[in-house]
């Protein structure tokens, strides 16, 4: 969707979720010293306490990642969108939808309490459905949003149901109980709730072969398009089989499925990129590459698997976010993302093609670019993998 062509500002529109999200930023950026330190920050209150129930809040490192990259991002996506969208009639309605999404991220990842997670998880469904369909008078729009609501919220059921189960396997709907008691592995119910969780975060992730939604929702707006389907809501499933991990990982079950799936995906996404014309659809599945990769080293155990995680998440989210923007300056400047249409933009928009240059090379994984650490930790993370605990495992 290309920008409306009168350039009226949005006035405190515009301003006001660009402030809220800065500030959400720097609120958890000063947390950073304490984090790095080794605390854990934990906030509750009681919500349903017949059923030990609670409004509990975590902050550690992973969550503190992920709070980061969503109200870094959104900050810049937001202020972007002041621009891209500037005049725009409905304009006040798309900056509620994209704030609510914004803070129903940070709600999710933050959430101490299985149920109060799902919550927010479906509060990310039907924000991003929102988002998806903005240009509702466009009938691919609506099918597509429609489409990714279908497929994410059919998944969020089955992980409605992984919860509810692991909440009684495990007698507590607390998750920093769980994990502490790390007894789901030898509970008769394990392989249901490992089957459910999965159906949850892989159709949210979008692994094969539920994958098709992805490259569909890119119909939603380019600053959508950077946020939720490259930093944020996409890797909301990443970000579940991280926190879960601990509790869930070093299985067969764990193992074979994430390394099978995640390979499939990231081959099968490398692959389609390559027929790509239209420069979002190249990113979609360029991201959808990423997102298989994230898997697949989380169905190992290493340490270098962790890191490689950690960094690649936090590069990938950067340097794709970045592009999308990118083709969102060309679409608007030129009113086509086809590349067979496009040449010569360098001369014309300088300072668009020297921020292509500088994303494109750190995804490329070139030196010294932070990429480069991502991919050279990935190749380590590979190395590391503990290859006979997954032959005894077939």
């Amino acid at each position: 969707m290309a920008p409306v062509s009168d350039k009226t500002n949005n006035g405190l529109i515009g301003i006001l979720p660009v402030l809220l999200a800065a500030a959400l930023f720097a609120f958890f950026a000063a947390q950073i010293p304490a984090i790095a330190a080794g605390e854990v920050l934990r906030w509750s209150m009681p919500w349903f306490p017949s059923q030990g129930i609670e409004l509990a809040f975590l902050l550690d490192g992973l969550s503190l990642t992920f709070a980061l990259l969503i109200s870094g991002i959104g900050t810049l996506v937001l202020l972007y969108s002041d621009s891209y969208l500037a005049g725009h009639p409905q304009y006040a309605r798309f900056a509620l939808f994209l704030t609510s999404f914004l803070l129903a991220m940070l709600g999710l990842v933050l959430a101490d309490d299985l149920i109060l997670l799902f919550v927010f998880w479906e509060l990310t469904t039907l924000t991003s459905y929102l988002l998806i369909g903005f240009s509702h008078e466009a009938e691919k729009s609506r099918r597509n949003a429609l489409q990714a609501l279908f497929v994410t919220g059919a998944g969020g059921l089955a992980f409605l149901a992984g919860l509810i189960l692991m909440g009684f396997a495990a007698g507590s709907t607390s998750i920093s109980e769980i994990i502490a008691a790390d007894e789901l592995r030898d509970h008769a119910a394990y392989t249901g709730i490992l089957v459910l969780v999965f159906a949850g975060a892989l159709t949210k992730s979008a692994q094969v072969p539920v994958h098709f939604w992805l490259p569909n929702a890119m119909a939603a707006p380019t600053p959508v398009s950077a946020f939720l389907h490259s930093a944020t809501m996409v890797k909301a499933g990443i970000y579940l089989l991280a926190r879960m991990h601990p509790a869930l990982s070093g299985t067969p079950g764990w193992i074979w499925t994430l390394t099978i799936l995640g390979a499939a995906t990231a081959v099968f996404a490398s692959l389609q990129s390559l027929r790509q014309t239209d420069l979002k659809q190249a990113l979609a599945y360029t991201t959808l590459m990423a997102l298989g990769t994230l898997t697949l080293l989380l169905g190992q155990d290493s340490g270098y698997a962790m890191t490689a995680f950690a960094t690649f998440l936090i590069v990938h989210s950067l340097y794709k976010a970045a592009l999308f923007l990118v083709v969102g300056n060309i679409d608007a400047a030129t009113g086509t993302r086809e590349v067979a249409q496009l040449g010569g933009l360098g001369r014309s928009m300088t300072l668009t093609a020297g921020a292509a240059a500088l994303a494109a090379l750190s995804m490329a994984g070139a030196p010294p670019f932070l990429g480069f650490i991502g991919k050279e930790l990935k190749y380590a993370g590979a190395l590391a993998a503990d290859a006979p605990v997954l032959v005894a495992g077939a």
